[in-house]
């Protein structure tokens, strides 16, 4: 006899597929927020229109801090190798999004820092994950939205 059709359910039905999925949709959301801001330079703002800049693009601002860092630590706090934060960052750097800069504390190596058209990104990406978040907790209920916070942060913070 062969086993119930729903047997393998539990492939696309447990905590790890809601949560890629949850991402996904937050940040489809965010980006779209971003293409629609005035405050995003225009030539970004197509590009997110026309999803050239996508899940990956936002490893750099989620990681990047305004002060600048190295690509090594730029890669490391994203959980990527070197080499696709490098792509990722000679990608952003055509855009004007950030740029090499000599370190001062080593002169062999290089830092990527923020433009001022990524600075503008940056602030254009928090208000957008502001509203995102806002129009969460509308649609599960601020309780839950804060039980989820909770929760993710524990099970993160292991």
């Amino acid at each position: 006899m062969p086993p119930p059709k729903d047997t393998e359910s539990w492939r696309q039905n447990h905590l790890g597929h809601w949560l890629r999925l949850a991402l996904e949709r937050f940040d489809k959301r965010v980006l779209q927020l971003m293409a629609q801001d005035p405050a995003v330079p225009l030539g970004l703002s197509n590009l997110v229109a026309r999803a050239q800049v996508g899940a990956a693009h936002l490893h750099i601002t989620r990681h990047l801090p305004r002060h600048g860092t190295r690509l090594a630590a730029l890669a490391h706090s994203a959980g990527m190798t070197k080499q696709a934060m490098g792509a990722l960052v000679t990608q952003c750097e055509a855009w004007g999004m950030v740029q090499r800069a000599s370190d001062p504390l080593d002169a062999r190596a290089r830092r990527i820092e923020f433009t001022a058209i990524g600075l503008a990104w940056l602030n254009a990406y928090q208000e957008a994950v502001a509203q995102t978040e806002a129009e969460m907790r509308d649609a599960v209920s601020s309780e839950v939205a804060t039980v989820i916070a909770l929760g993710l942060e524990a099970y993160a913070g292991q």
